[in-house]
């Protein structure tokens, strides 16, 4: 292979507005709402040839928030920055800031606003 496996994610929501405040007040960015009709994406920040994949929040009646299915870890400079802001957005901790080993860093899961399980993961 000569690219990284994930390319693009999906994280299924029931209230976009909702979902979009608690992203935004959890990664300091802001989501970009696009309304096609039967499915409404919220698009994370993306810049092309930097590291990471490409993704958005999706409502759509097939998409079923749960803690069930795909875990999808976000980067950070330290998921304790995260970690701090997500009771006050509407979340819940999962499991706190957890090293993985020295070589390679922390972890940490939360649910988000809409039931989801989400990680993330630092080298600090």
């Amino acid at each position: 292979m000569k690219k990284n496996m994930v390319g693009w994610f999906e994280i299924p929501v029931t209230d976009m507005d909702r979902a979009k405040a608690f992203y935004e007040n959890v990664f300091q960015v802001k989501i970009d709402i696009q309304d096609y009709g039967e499915m409404v994406m919220g698009w994370f920040p993306f810049t092309e040839g930097t590291e990471g994949a490409a993704g958005t929040l999706v409502k759509q009646d097939s998409y079923t928030p749960s803690h069930e299915g795909t875990l999808v870890y976000f980067m950070s400079d330290d998921v304790q920055i995260e970690l701090d802001r997500v009771g006050g957005a509407g979340g819940k901790i999962l499991q706190a800031k957890t090293e993985i080993s020295p070589e390679h860093g922390n972890m940490a899961i939360f649910e988000d606003s809409e039931g989801n399980r989400v990680a993330l993961h630092s080298m600090v």
